[in-house]
């Protein structure tokens, strides 16, 4: 125990790390090496030995500067447009800042993906409550939208207000004209400052220090700044309860108070990224794609809400395809650059050898054509693989025959460049202008084509996602009729249930998510010596991280190793500030899980809307769907009676999708489910 506690007193005060700030900047009158100690960090940055609040005391000034991803994805989008939409030059600084439209599509409907700063679950249900309609509401929602303030019940608040809900009030009239816009609640730092210069009667630099003693709750100073307030205030009329009170407001607003201007710069860029997704969408998911592209989850979803717009993404083309997404009319085409083991020095000599084509009003015409201008000092045979894997030579021919011609095309491209390179020409080549790659002996070999399952395993290697398809398309139909399963997007977003502490009480609710199990790591317990498993389970717009407890894994073990589509159940558990993962009860191929139609169907027909029409085509539908199921018909004369009659002769498979035709025919909520 002595050996312990001397070597932990020798330990303490001691920096435990050395850390790199992101953004901090020192600027200083003279060569830093004049005035501080400097080191190099791991990834060779300049950086001051000391930290920043030594760099403070020793007088020299820190500057944070922000580099933001989001900048240079407008920057990209900017060039994008320029070059789509026929030259057009769009300058921000022009733009209107109450374009409804902007506002209606992209924050009152909470599509925010991609939109700075507005993009969590949290504040998409923000957005839908309250319906911004200017770039001080999103300044607002920006500062609000923090632990202390949602903590404290203030988005709750200022939503309340927003609707008329709850009563707009100010303490004192000078405070009105500060606090209108926010309607009534402090928000901001500057309105703290600006209630004390006008309530009583402030310098700015005074208000200033009160708004540092109030962050930093600092007791001594709060009193001291309480009694000159107070003073301040009386000399101006103003009554001392009430004053007391709007101190006491002020100082439990003051520790969420947040700084203005930094909201306000980060509202502008989100409604800059918001206008250039509501006019010029194809350009902006495809700047928002290349800035995604070292991410494939990230790269994932926008692809998913790109079809959800009706912006189709193509796979890759070395024929079309630049380096980064690029728009094609109402289109985007996938970038060569994010094709791992492709180069960018690959990619360059593929575009350089296109624009000569180009020229001369020609592209690549073939595989052995491809390969023998493109300089095959940037590309090997490996480089070859991963493009056709990634479905950018599918111009050419099958990828199973591509690949089994990539010996064969490497060695007649390597002949025809050395040859080229040493003056010589085949015999017949001073004759004949037709390149020999295009003869019928070179024709690519017979074989079969991978099955779906290699195409997009494939693709899964090369580019981390699918592109052509997703092992999980063709059981969309059976996913829409198992109950209970989520996607990995809304399952992160869920809220874990807290673990039973004692005996009796409820089990915690499981989910069910369908996906590809991969990452599949087995390790042992340090603490029991048992073994368990950590993997990944990736769907259409994500993943989602598993975990496997001992207690579990015995059972389990071989269905986690299922390397097609599966269906995992579990409980939700999260540590800390982390990311939720799945901790999983059962697995089972999805192939394998059986779907339970409702036994019983009650159809409503409200027969004053209802014309033989619509009757005709309800019957159509259930002649069309036979199964297992009763069908009850309500047919419904509003104020005046309901009828309820099963009609003999027909049985209906009452899938989701019959219901939701059902619906579509017969209106919203006509179709209930009876068991």
């Amino acid at each position: 125990a002595r050996e312990v506690i001397d070597t932990a007193m020798k330990l303490e005060g001691l920096v435990r790390g050395a850390g790199v700030h992101a953004a901090g900047v020192v600027i200083a009158p003279r060569p830093l090496t004049d005035l501080v100690p400097l080191s190099r960090s791991k990834n060779e940055e300049i950086v001051t030995a000391y930290d920043m609040k030594a760099i403070e005391k020793m007088g020299l000034l820190k500057m944070d500067f922000l580099g933001l991803t989001t900048l240079t994805v407008i920057d990209d989008c900017l060039k994008l447009i320029q070059r789509n939409q026929n030259g057009a030059v769009l300058d921000l600084t022009t733009i209107p800042l109450d374009d409804l439209e902007t506002y209606e599509k992209v924050f009152h409907r909470a599509l925010t993906s991609g939109i700075f700063q507005f993009e969590s679950s949290g504040m998409r249900d923000v957005l839908r409550r309250y319906k911004p309609t200017s770039v001080e509401d999103l300044t607002a929602l920006n500062a609000l939208y923090r632990p202390g303030p949602i903590q404290g019940g203030m988005i709750d608040d200022f939503i309340e207000r927003k609707w008329g809900r709850r009563k707009v009030e100010y303490d004192l009239p000078p405070m009105e004209l500060i606090l209108r816009e926010t309607l009534g609640v402090i928000v901001y730092q500057e309105q703290v400052m600006q209630i004390a210069n006008a309530v009583a009667g402030y310098s700015l630099g005074e208000a200033d220090l009160l708004r540092r003693a109030m962050g930093k709750k600092n007791l001594e100073e709060m009193a001291q700044q309480r009694e000159r307030f107070v003073t301040g205030a009386a000399a101006k009329g103003f009554r001392k309860e009430t004053v007391t009170r709007v101190f006491d407001l002020m100082e439990q607003f003051a520790g969420y108070g947040f700084n203005k201007s930094h909201s306000a710069a980060y509202a502008l860029l989100a409604y800059h990224t918001a206008y250039l997704k509501t006019h010029y969408p194809v350009e902006f998911m495809a700047a928002l794609l290349t800035s995604e592209i070292s991410k494939p989850e990230n790269v994932v979803r926008y692809i998913k809400e790109c079809r959800e717009i009706d912006i189709s993404v193509e796979p890759p083309d070395v024929r079309t395809s630049d380096a980064d997404f690029t728009p094609r009319g109402k289109s985007i085409q996938f970038g060569l650059t994010a094709i791992k083991n492709v180069g960018r020095n690959a990619i360059d000599s593929i575009l350089a050898v296109r624009n000569e084509l180009a020229a001369e009003g020609k592209t690549f015409s073939s595989y052995w054509e491809f390969c023998e201008k493109v300089d095959l000092r940037l590309m090997n045979k490996r480089v070859l693989e991963s493009l056709i894997k990634a479905g950018a030579l599918d111009s050419f021919g099958r990828r199973a025959q591509l690949v089994a011609a990539a010996d064969r095309a490497m060695e007649r491209a390597q002949k025809a460049q050395r040859d080229l390179a040493s003056g010589q020409h085949g015999l017949f080549g001073i004759f004949d202008d037709h390149p020999v790659h295009a003869r019928n002996a070179d024709a690519l070999p017979e074989i079969p084509d991978w099955d779906e399952n290699e195409r997009l395993a494939a693709e899964k290697e090369v580019l981390g996602f699918f592109v052509s398809g997703h092992p999980l398309d063709k059981y969309a139909d059976k996913l829409r009729n198992l109950q209970g399963v989520v996607d990995t997007a809304t399952a992160l977003e869920m809220k874990p249930s807290p673990a039973p502490t004692r005996r009796g009480q409820p089990p915690e609710q499981e989910i069910s998510i369908a996906g590809v199990i991969v990452g599949l790591k087995v390790a042992k317990s340090k603490r029991s010596g048992e073994y368990y498993a950590q993997a990944s389970l990736e769907d259409t717009v994500g993943k989602i991280e598993l975990i496997c407890f001992p207690k579990d894994y015995a059972a389990m073990a071989e269905n986690l190793k299922i390397e097609v589509p599966v269906l995992a159940r579990g409980q939700l558990r999260c540590d800390e500030d982390a990311a939720p993962k799945l901790c999983v009860s059962s697995v089972q191929a999805l192939e394998d899980v059986k779907v339970r139609l409702p036994k019983s169907l009650r159809i409503k027909v409200a027969l004053e809307r209802a014309s033989d029409a619509t009757l005709t085509e309800l019957r159509g539908m259930l002649d069309a769907a036979p199964g297992p199921g009763r069908v009850m018909l309500s047919l419904e004369m509003r104020g005046e009676y309901c009828v309820v009659l099963e009609p003999s002769g027909f049985s209906i498979a009452a899938d989701r999708a019959f219901m939701d035709r059902a619906e579509t025919l017969l209106g919203q909520g006509m179709v209930q489910v009876m068991d």
